[in-house]
């Protein structure tokens, strides 16, 4: 059962540590915007990124990113919706879930994972509703944290 924030981040952390850190984390070659996003990735670790890396909605390098690059991150991107958000800008849990959702259930981060990490996920994002409701609402995204949610905890590898 998780019962404060360092066990949540813990879990996601457990669940995630195996995997591998890619070569390149978008595909740098498309244009411009995709290689400089590869390069924020590149220069940062699940334990370095920051809000200020990936916390602009229009300027998001987590948006190109592969199903692999999401699945190294995620641990990191778990961290900033804990962490105190700096002046400019906005909590990091709506883009989270963002990500989470897109795509809903056919979404190739969510499928990109095994089980122990999707209900990792599930877990963490189920801990965030129940602890942080109120702030959830006064930002309007519960139903995309329910979302989230709903699709990382239906696992039809079951």
């Amino acid at each position: 059962m998780i019962t404060d924030d360092s066990i949540a981040l813990e879990r996601v952390r457990t669940a995630f540590n195996e995997c591998e850190r890619p070569v390149h984390f978008t595909k740098f070659e498309h244009c411009e915007e995709c290689a400089e996003h590869d390069q924020t990735l590149l220069s940062r670790t699940p334990a370095t990124i920051t809000i200020e890396d990936v916390g602009n909605p229009g300027w998001d390098p987590i948006c190109f990113i592969s199903p692999e690059g999401f699945r190294y991150f995620i641990p990191g991107l778990a961290r900033l919706v804990f962490e105190e958000t700096p002046y400019g800008y906005s909590c990091y849990a709506a883009q989270f879930f963002w990500h989470l959702i897109h795509d809903g259930p056919s979404n190739a981060r969510f499928n990109a994972c095994t089980h122990e990490q999707r209900r990792a996920v599930a877990d963490f994002v189920y801990y965030v509703i129940d602890t942080r409701a109120e702030q959830l609402d006064e930002e309007d995204i519960s139903d995309d944290a329910l979302r989230a949610w709903e699709i990382w905890s239906d696992d039809p590898t079951v």
